[in-house]
Order: C-alpha cells, then sequence, then structure tokens
C-alpha cells in the first residue's frame, strides 16, 4: 500500500511545479495522450477573502511541463481515487484535482502542514534528523537540481521552472558541488 501523500509527492518531484501551481490543476490541465500538464494559473486562499485564481506573475509562468510515465501513473491514481464532491468554482475554474477532506481545493497551507508531519514522522524513526525548513518548495529545487546535474539545457529548463529570467534558475536552483564539476571535467575533456 503506498503511503497518502505518495502521488503527490511523486507529481511535486516529477514537475518542479510551484505548490499553488499544483493546488490549481484541474481535469482539463493534464493532457494524458501527449503527457503535459497545462500551467496558465494558480490557486491561492488568502485568510478572509476565500479561494482565489492568479495568471502566473510573467509570461514565462505559462507553460506546457512534459509528464515522465511514473507523473502520468500518479495523476491517474490520484483521479481515480478522488471522492466526487460538488462542483466547486473559483474564477470559472472547477474540476480541481487536489481536494482536502471536505472536498475542497487544496491549498499551499495544507502541504505545509503536510511537510511538517511527515519531517515530524521521519524525526522519530531516524537519528539523523531531517532540516525543519522542509517545505514543499524543496521539491521544486530537488527536481530543477537533478535536471541540471543531468545536463538539461538551462533554457530548457528556464522554460520547465517557468523562470522569466535565466539567471534565477542558475543561481537558485542548479547547486555546483566539488563532485558534480570534477565529473563534468572528467566528461568534457575525455
Amino acid at each position: 500500500m503506498r503511503d497518502k501523500y505518495y502521488d503527490e509527492i511523486t507529481i511535486l518531484l516529477g514537475t518542479g511545479l510551484r505548490i499553488s501551481e499544483l493546488c490549481g490543476l484541474t481535469d482539463k490541465d493534464i493532457d494524458f495522450e501527449n503527457k503535459l500538464i497545462n500551467v496558465d494559473h494558480q490557486l491561492l486562499k488568502v485568510s478572509g477573502i476565500g479561494y482565489h485564481i492568479e495568471v502566473p506573475k510573467t509570461k514565462s509562468g505559462v507553460r506546457q511541463i512534459p509528464m515522465s510515465t511514473k507523473v502520468c501513473e500518479a495523476f491517474r491514481r490520484v483521479l481515480q481515487e478522488r471522492k466526487r464532491t460538488t462542483p466547486f468554482i473559483v474564477s470559472g475554474y472547477s474540476g480541481f484535482i487536489f481536494l482536502n477532506r471536505d472536498g475542497l481545493p487544496k491549498v499551499a497551507v495544507n502541504y505545509e502542514s503536510m511537510f511538517r508531519g511527515l519531517v515530524k514522522k521521519y524525526n522519530k524513526c531516524h537519528e539523523e534528523a531531517l532540516p525543519k525548513v522542509t517545505t514543499p518548495h524543496t521539491l521544486r529545487h530537488t527536481f530543477c537540481t537533478n535536471l541540471a546535474n543531468a545536463g538539461m539545457n538551462p533554457k530548457a529548463l528556464q522554460y520547465i521552472m517557468g523562470h522569466s529570467n535565466i539567471t534565477m534558475t542558475l543561481n537558485y536552483y542548479a547547486h555546483a558541488t566539488s563532485d558534480s564539476a570534477v565529473a563534468e571535467m572528467e566528461r568534457l575533456i575525455a
């Protein structure tokens, strides 16, 4: 049996989506035939105001993210296990994929709480504790760093991440280490 958060973590780690982009995904945003996620909005919830949809800050935020087979399978499981609820519409968007117990769309605070719980649970069972700063955004960093370290073209990575400036992609996400520098030198010189 899979952990109840397995698919959501698989999707975050396999796509680099911002948490608000994940929360805003609807049935219509997932193209299983072409294995693409269409990102053109995000779902936010403001205390005292409620749910609202925002468009990405820049035109670079509008993009199509390719899905691996593992990510496609995770989306299929989430959609298959999703409980039927009364339609919930925010600014014309409905069919949200990730729902809480009450059938309402999940938002960033739900995932931040989930991560705190997962870190606490992990730290109970392991000697080497995870840092307290672990958030869903950590998976975005990991996704980008892994692709950068695997040699992905930086401009393609910039597109997938939805960054308007390549500096953001390279400085904040593509972390180099001594080992990666040595491996890269050996690869290029060999």
